[in-house]
């Protein structure tokens, strides 16, 4: 047998002596997001002190190259001098300042403006947020101020795909759809907010082209809105390839054949990129870029500041600018964060922009990341791996318990825990989602890290099967 020992097992023997040691405290007193209470009280948590580059080490000094990129977010790598530098010099010149109403700083009215140079081009307008979930529940605020200030206060629904990820905040969580993320314990606004099926080919009805369930996705958005009521539609959320939610992306076309029939109807076209901007796809936005669309909105966080300090941002276009700003109403968008256009975290997204236009990161993703998606394909030949997919610096491998049916493994198996905790018992960190095991790793990856993150999952994997008593075809 090759399972790996429970991490609290091992904490437990190593620190028997300690009683306050990091993992004991952390156990005891935080509350982690989406704490599985279970299996924390059993095995606590990885305590992560150390990271350079595409490496972390936990606190007793082991090394794992972090497939996952923290959580999407470390895209020019950790442990960078010149990010600590222009954050400790911002931190000296000016740690905080009041953004509300009539008051700004340097760095904020700087990142505003080089994001509208960055984004597409009727996009000139940008909303600080302290990160992704505040920019979408602050885009939800900005649709309905929209809506209503042209008079037209009844279009208040929103339509969102099953399985996508749009944040934690209570509309954020609301607007996604993944059903594990709406507990029986939350309540959730379902009266506005409406649902339809995620661009997912893999699992599409069996012999139906990929031409054929593209023309269905369309005709359930555009039946959608007409059972609403186009009246009442105020706009549709998409991740440009869907994140948290299994690493989908569309068939070809999805993006621009939605979007022509969100113009068709009046209905605002939301770009959640908080995951797919910044480089993660090649592009510092992927809607124009790869999918060829103009969004009214854009939300942002994540690999804006490359997890070096918390920001986001919702981007937004001039002619919902020029409608919500028209002088004579007295109108207050009264919308905003104390840490909105934070100067520091501002400054930090500055130098990380900076470094990424000097050293054409992209450049990396768009070569590295082809390199990516090619070898994990290698793994379409073990027996439980049903799909390999994503782009670039973006991907996923579902495992099955039968190729062919695509039968899922039980969700008591954990079958993706299982593989991550091979993982990480062999130096890697990949995460694991239901059936999925997602990475999502630095953009600054070589070609020899993606060979070992291809062949130490290819061994967790066979491990795994051994466990299982799993048997090669």
């Amino acid at each position: 047998m090759t399972t790996i020992p429970s991490r609290g097992k091992d904490m437990i023997e190593q620190n028997m002596a300690g009683e306050h040691t990091t993992w004991q405290q952390d156990k005891d007193h935080f509350l982690h997001p989406w704490t599985v209470f279970d299996s924390f009280y059993k095995d606590g948590a990885l305590a992560i002190n150390e990271g350079d580059g595409v490496y972390i080490k936990d606190v007793d000094g082991n090394r794992y190259l972090d497939a996952v990129g923290g959580l999407w977010c470390t895209n020019i790598g950790l442990g960078r001098q010149e990010m600590a530098d222009a954050i400790s010099e911002q931190v000296m010149k000016l740690a905080f300042s009041n953004p509300f109403v009539d008051m700004t700083n340097v760095p904020a009215a700087k990142l505003a403006a080089k994001l509208a140079e960055l984004a597409p081009a009727n996009i000139n307008h940008t909303f600080f947020t302290t990160g992704g979930s505040t920019a979408v529940d602050s885009a939800y605020r900005l649709i309905q101020y929209y809506q209503a200030c042209r008079g037209k206060p009844e279009k208040e629904h929103i339509i969102s795909r099953d399985n996508s990820y749009h944040g934690s905040t209570y509309m954020a969580m609301s607007i996604g759809g993944k059903k594990g993320d709406h507990p029986p314990e939350f309540k959730f606004k379902n009266d506005t907010i409406h649902h339809i099926s995620a661009p997912n080919y893999y699992r599409a009805p069996e012999g139906l082209s990929e031409a054929d369930f593209l023309d269905q996705l369309v005709i359930e958005l555009e039946d959608k809105i007409l059972e609403l009521g186009a009246d009442n539609v105020a706009a549709f959320f998409a991740e440009p390839v869907m994140g948290a939610g299994g690493v989908i992306v569309p068939p070809e076309g999805y993006h621009k054949r939605t979007w022509d029939i969100c113009k068709k109807y009046d209905v605002l076209y939301v770009s959640d990129e908080v995951v797919t901007s910044f480089g993660r796809l090649g592009h510092w936005f992927a809607s124009e870029d790869i999918f060829g669309i103009q969004p009214d909105i854009i939300t942002t966080a994540k690999g804006l500041s490359s997890g070096y300090l918390p920001i986001g941002a919702m981007l937004y276009s001039d002619e919902i600018h020029d409608v919500i700003s028209e002088q004579g109403h007295g109108r207050c968008f009264a919308n905003g964060y104390t840490y909105s256009g934070h100067p520091v975290a501002c400054a930090a997204a500055l130098k990380n922009i900076e470094i990424m236009e000097r050293e054409n990161i992209f450049s990396n993703v768009n070569d590295i990341g082809i390199y990516f998606e090619k070898q994990l394909e290698s793994l379409m030949d073990l027996p439980i791996v049903g799909d390999v997919r994503g782009l670039k610096m973006m991907m996923c491998v579902e495992l099955v318990k039968d190729k062919k049916s695509k039968e899922l493994f039980p969700d008591k198996v954990g079958i993706s825990k299982m593989v991550s905790n091979q993982a990480e018992a062999r130096g890697l960190i990949v995460r694991p989602v239901g059936n999925l095991n997602i990475m999502s790793p630095p953009l600054t990856l070589t070609r020899e890290q993606v060979d070992f993150i291809v062949d130490t999952l290819r061994e967790c994997i066979v491990a795994v099967q051994q466990d299982l008593n799993v048997s090669e075809p």
